[in-house]
């Protein structure tokens, strides 16, 4: 289906392009959100009457969006949740918990700003584009953590997983027989022991 852009879609074109789309697209999205009117005749001339509206409109609504995206610089949220030992989480990060910690630390987004390509699963350091006008974007960085602790070591740079990995190797070793029966610890051979003290 051919339809007239009356807004800038990312990947597609910008305001007043005629472009080819499949027809779920538009009849699901373009169309509903009015970000696009079907190309036909009586459409072209509406679009062409009312051009200098609509790219006056998205003129205003961007330079709002250049105001509102100051307000995000270097802005980053600190989510705490459970995690394994290994740093997958127990559930995700979905763009509702993003839009919540956003608008708890005074910006104000929607669902649909935030753009995340897949959910978050594991603990670390995440960088997430948040949309707020088709043609204005900024980045917001995301430390997902088990503790507060944990996510102060993160921001500075510290690669928790490793951190906690290198501790686990040099806590703990195990003393080794070659000759022990399958199964057999060190505290069951009391033989051994008396070899090694007499």
């Amino acid at each position: 289906m051919d339809v007239i852009l009356l807004e800038r879609v990312e990947k597609l074109g910008a305001i007043g392009d005629v472009v080819k789309v499949k027809d779920g697209f538009a009849r699901n999205f373009l169309l509903p959100r009015k970000k696009a009117l079907r190309a036909n005749e009586a459409n072209r001339k509406v679009f062409e009457a009312n051009r200098a509206r609509i790219e006056a409109d998205n003129a205003t609504r961007r330079t709002e969006a250049e105001k509102d995206a100051g307000s995000f610089k270097d802005a980053a949220v600190t989510l705490i949740r459970q995690a394994s030992n290994t740093g997958q989480l127990y559930g995700s990060v979905a763009v509702r918990d993003l839009v919540e910690a956003l608008n708890a630390d005074g910006h104000h987004v929607t669902k649909s700003q935030v753009v995340l390509d897949k959910p978050i699963k594991a603990i670390g350091l995440y960088e997430v584009r948040v949309a707020l006008h088709p043609e204005v974007s900024v980045t917001v960085k995301v430390n997902v953590a088990r503790s507060p602790e944990e996510a102060e070591m993160q921001s500075q740079g510290v690669d928790v997983m490793a951190s906690m990995f290198e501790r686990d190797e040099a806590g703990f070793t195990e003393v080794y027989d070659p000759n022990a029966e399958p199964g057999a610890t060190a505290e069951a051979r009391p033989e051994q022991d008396e070899a090694a003290q007499g």
